[in-house]
């Protein structure tokens, strides 16, 4: 990929900027524009990820005790903070075994609402460590994407962690296992750069389609 094919989306997220947390659904603001839901286990590299695509260090903070933090936090995209048009959606962490069995439950629910109202969601972002994909929850959440019809784009991280071999054949069972009619499965590395402009592309797409 070239670097003009990918300028839009450099100017996009470059320009990325924090709008607030919000402890439920109801204070996430207006559902109008297009957004991106970004989610994943609680250990999955989900900050650093999003971090690596908008070029920043510390736009989504990472915590010391994954799970502890169950915000909603939102980031407007193209340098727009007050009603943003376009805005990246980071959900609390998902699967982490100390977070009590009643938070667990609520985080369900609003989850499955925010997929089945939420009409300013265009596509979703899955974050997998490549090591331990598609656990149970994991799979949950593709279910709700699909149930809503929207792209599904699933980014393994983690991938510098294993060799580039058996990278390839992760991805190839993992195609073969769940098939994605409307997705697809990608190798990430948010501390090597692996495939963060091809993510960029692909979120880009989905914003632009839905204007």
């Amino acid at each position: 990929m070239t670097e003009d094919a990918n300028r839009p989306a450099r100017r996009l997220f470059d320009a990325a900027t924090f709008i607030k947390s919000a402890p439920r659904l109801a204070d996430i603001g207006e559902d109008r524009g297009g957004e991106v839901a970004f989610a994943g286990r609680s250990n999955a590299g989900k900050s650093t990820a999003l971090n690596a695509l908008v070029g920043q260090k510390a736009l989504a903070r990472t915590s010391r005790t994954p799970g502890r933090t169950q915000m909603i936090n939102l980031f407007g995209l193209g340098g727009e903070k007050e009603n943003a048009r376009h805005r990246l959606v980071d959900l609390p962490g998902y699967g982490f075994a100390k977070v009590p069995q009643a938070v667990r439950r609520a985080w369900g629910e609003s989850m499955a609402q925010y997929f089945a109202e939420r009409q300013s969601l265009v596509g979703v972002v899955v974050i997998m460590d490549i090591r331990h994909p598609a656990k149970e929850l994991d799979q949950q959440m593709l279910e709700y994407a699909v149930s809503r019809g929207l792209p599904v784009l699933v980014l393994l991280t983690k991938a510098d962690k294993i060799s580039f071999g058996q990278a390839k054949q992760t991805v190839a069972r993992l195609e073969r296992e769940h098939p994605l009619s409307n997705g697809h499965w990608m190798t990430f590395s948010g501390t090597k750069g692996t495939h963060v402009n091809q993510a960029r592309e692909v979120i880009t797409g989905w914003l632009q389609a839905a204007e």
